[in-house]
Order: structure tokens, then C-alpha cells, then sequence
């Protein structure tokens, strides 16, 4: 199944299975282009995404988890590092014009150890994917409110609120949020003020833009961000 956004298939050259040589060739097909191993790459890199219910990934779904699984082969820098960590989902996300942002969900119990690696990490993606910002979300559920006079009670954690929080801190990581304020609109919409620590400002600048468009899509809420004014 294709990419639902029309993405690009990164698909890397091991990929492509070359047929046997003819009998008598002195043309010799390699190691790595036969099925079996084209094959078997494919099932490793496959095992970089744990999607909830055992349900197929999409094919850009395949694409990241490629992408990890490659850099788990080739990048000294964090191979040990990413050995156990695995996806959950990966999306592309229209920001603004033709600026586009790959959304990677996370499973929750490995978010620490996705946050140790983050900016090196997002850097190799970020290459792998043509320049696109990459977004690292840990996976929370939303549990409905319980039934009136029901004696279950709902962790605070899954609530809506809770979660939209939690989602907004991971996607503006590293920097760290210091502020937030609720302006309303003249037509009674709502638009939150998010300030963000002024240490971060020089490597997360650029990426307000995509932050923004990314929580809007997935919240559904109107965000703008912003870094306080220190004084001299």
C-alpha cells in the first residue's frame, strides 16, 4: 500500500533484486541483490516498527523503519543506542506550502531512551529525508471519561488535556517550555502562547513554523511560540 500523502519512496539500492546471470556468464550477480538477502534486510529493517494490533505498516512507515535500521548498521555514533528502540508509526505532515515534516511515534516506555539520542538522531533523519524537520512523539492514549456514577476512575495522565501537554513538550524537545498563555480571537476562538526557553532559541528558531503546523494537525488546536525577552 503507497504513502496515503503521495510521499517519495526512500528506498535504498539493496533493495532492488537482480535476476541470475545467464549460464555460461562471466557476469557474476552480487551477494546482496539476490532475493533471499534483499528479502531478509527488509524483514530486519521491518523490525524497527511495532505497529499497535499487528496491523502493516505503510510504505513510508517501511521507509523510516529502513532508515533506522540503516543507521543502526552504519552510524558508530549511536548503532548501541539504537539496537533496542523500535516505532510505533511515522507520518508526513504538510506544514505550510510545499514544507513537509515526518511525525515518528515512539512506544511511551522508550521515550527516555529516544530523548538520550534526539538531536543527533533527527540530524541523520532529517538528512535521510531531504531536509524535512523531524518530529519524535512518545505514543499516549486518551481514555474517555468514565461513566457517571461509575466507581472507575481516570488516570489524569489520559485525559485529553494531559496528553495534548505532554505531546505539545515532545515535539518543541529539546527546549523546554517556560510559559503558556490562552488569547481569545474576536471570534471566541482560542490560540495558545507557548514560551519557549531562550537557551534553545538558536537551534529551534527555524523549526517554530513546523512545531506549530505539526501540534495543529494533531491536536487540532491553534499554537504560536515564542521566546521571552531577557533583560540585558
Amino acid at each position: 500500500m503507497g504513502d496515503p500523502l503521495g510521499s517519495p519512496r526512500v528506498a535504498p539500492p539493496t533493495r532492488r533484486i537482480l535476476r541470475p546471470p545467464k549460464k555460461g556468464s562471466a557476469v557474476q550477480r552480487p551477494r546482496t541483490r539476490t532475493l533471499t538477502a534483499v528479502s531478509f534486510k527488509m524483514y530486519t529493517a521491518l523490525q524497527k516498527i511495532h505497529k499497535d494490533k499487528d496491523a502493516e505498516p505503510t510504505e513510508f512507515e517501511e521507509n523510516v523503519a529502513q532508515a533506522l535500521f540503516d543507521l543502526e548498521n552504519t552510524n558508530q555514533e549511536i548503532k548501541s543506542d539504537l539496537k533496542d528502540l523500535y516505532i510505533n508509526s511515522a507520518l508526513q505532515i504538510d506544514v505550510s506550502g510545499s514544507k513537509k515534516a515526518v511525525v515518528i511515534h515512539v512506544p511511551y516506555r522508550l521515550r527516555k531512551a529516544f530523548r538520550k539520542i534526539h538531536p543527533r538522531l533527527v540530524r541523520e533523519l532529517e538528512k535521510k529525508f531531504s531536509g524535512k524537520e523531524v518530529v519524535l512523539i512518545a505514543t499516549r492514549r486518551i481514555l474517555r471519561p468514565p461513566k457517571k456514577g461509575s466507581a472507575v476512575q481516570r488516570p489524569r495522565t489520559r485525559t485529553l488535556t494531559a496528553v495534548h501537554e505532554a505531546m505539545l513538550e515532545d515535539i518543541v524537545y529539546p527546549a523546554e517550555i517556560v510559559g503558556k498563555r490562552t488569547r481569545y480571537r474576536l471570534d471566541g476562538s482560542k490560540i495558545m502562547k507557548v514560551f519557549l526557553d531562550p537557551k534553545a532559541k538558536n537551534d529551534t528558531e527555524n523549526k517554530l513554523e513546523t512545531f506549530a503546523g505539526v501540534y495543529r494537525k494533531l491536536s487540532g488546536k491553534d499554537v504560536v511560540f515564542e521566546f521571552p525577552v531577557t533583560e540585558p
